[in-house]
């Protein structure tokens, strides 16, 4: 599929009808946003907007061509029956907005803009960008998301593409990933240019859905190839880390190279027990908007810590329950070994519900032990 969408389709030029079905996909406040003068709203409404009308091009595409199999639904043609977050979920799920993730332990491990499976029944996947800003960190999600499908799908090799409402070419990562064979790299009109063809149309238009499409299918309906239990996963990574932790005094990132291990996006070492909060308030810090937070006043502001490590680079983070708010704020070490508040995590998330099923298991010694381990900045502690 991908030289083939190589060769046939490096420019993209959607044409009215597609650009007005895609609004189907957008609820009234987010059409209405399209072209408003404010920046901020407009661009993020722009980007529902395109990503829906990639979707609407291969809706037609596919209809054409045997090099592609299905197509996944997305959007308004997601199944209605759509399963709330729960703990322990694991594999495909659509979200309320009918977008297509994949959830280990109830937690959103990654999201997909389109999913495909080709003629020789690989399943490939796209994402849509608007913005040089959607580059960021964008080649180690692409690297996950191939790794966690090739899994789940028993796959060596996971097409994927990537679709661009503006000219990629001179951005390294982009570069990059086009010397990928298993990549394809496609640039479609400007999102000025689409608004073009668009701005003249009343608002109170027919959509074309595609009912019967003889290649739409439900994500979930695409077979696993293999047995999915994050949780277990998770459970075994923390474990081998807490080993070497014993083992090896000293900074330490040890490497999983095992599949399984390699699909644990992060590392939760447990909730602490008041002593070990105590130390970490008095020897590394933590500030919020501003205001450092002293053990003596932590239990006006908060319920619990959780320590945890971002994968696979082992950056620290510690999350702590509000009193004030259903949520839990996410703070983050900085250069001189302090945490900062950096954003909150919302109750309507899986990964909430597991950060409220953890339990105080830590004390000061084996804290202090994970954070002297993988801190960033061991000398400068407060």
């Amino acid at each position: 599929m991908i030289p083939w969408l190589n060769t046939n389709f490096q420019h993209f030029k959607p044409n009215a009808m597609i650009a007005l079905n895609a609004t189907r996909h957008m609820n009234k406040i987010e059409r209405k946003k399209l072209f408003s003068p404010d920046i901020e709203p407009m661009r993020t409404a722009e980007g529902r907007w395109f990503e829906a009308i990639v979707y609407e091009m291969f809706l037609e595409i596919s209809k054409k061509s045997g090099t592609i199999k299905y197509l996944a639904m997305k959007g308004a043609d997601a199944p209605k029956k759509r399963e709330d977050v729960r703990l322990g979920q694991n594999g495909l799920f659509y979200s309320k907005y009918g977008d297509i993730t994949v959830r280990g332990n109830g937690q959103d491990l990654a999201e997909f803009d389109m999913m495909l499976v080709d003629a020789e029944n690989h399943v490939a996947f796209a994402e849509v960008v608007t913005s040089p800003s959607d580059l960021k960190e964008f080649e180690q999600e692409i690297a996950y998301k191939k790794k966690l499908l090739g899994y789940l799908y028993d796959q060596k090799i996971t097409p994927f593409l990537l679709v661009s409402s503006f000219d990629l070419s001179n951005y390294s990562v982009v570069k990059r990933l086009a010397k990928d064979r298993t990549n394809a790299i496609i640039h479609t009109s400007s999102c000025e240019q689409i608004k073009s063809l668009v701005k003249h149309y009343r608002p109170r238009i027919l959509y074309n859905l595609p009912e019967n499409h003889p290649k739409l299918i439900p994500a979930t309906s695409i077979p696993l190839k293999h047995p999915f239990d994050y949780k277990s996963y998770h459970d075994d990574v923390k474990n081998r880390i807490f080993t070497e932790i014993s083992r090896t005094p000293g900074p330490i990132r040890p490497e999983f190279t095992d599949q399984t291990g390699q699909l644990v996006k992060k590392v939760l070492y447990g909730g602490l027990f008041p002593p070990a909060i105590k130390s970490v308030c008095d020897d590394y810090g933590l500030h919020v908007r501003g205001k450092k937070i002293e053990y003596e006043e932590f239990s006006r502001y908060y319920s619990k810590a959780v320590i945890a490590t971002d994968m696979p680079n082992y950056e620290l983070i510690i999350y702590l329950r509000s009193k004030q708010k259903k949520e839990y704020h996410k703070m983050i070490q900085l250069k001189n070994g302090h945490f900062k508040f950096e954003r909150p995590t919302p109750p309507k998330v899986g990964f909430f519900l597991w950060l409220d099923s953890i339990q105080p298991t830590l004390g000061a010694r084996a804290t202090l032990q994970i954070l002297d381990t993988f801190t960033i900045a061991p000398l400068q502690k407060t």
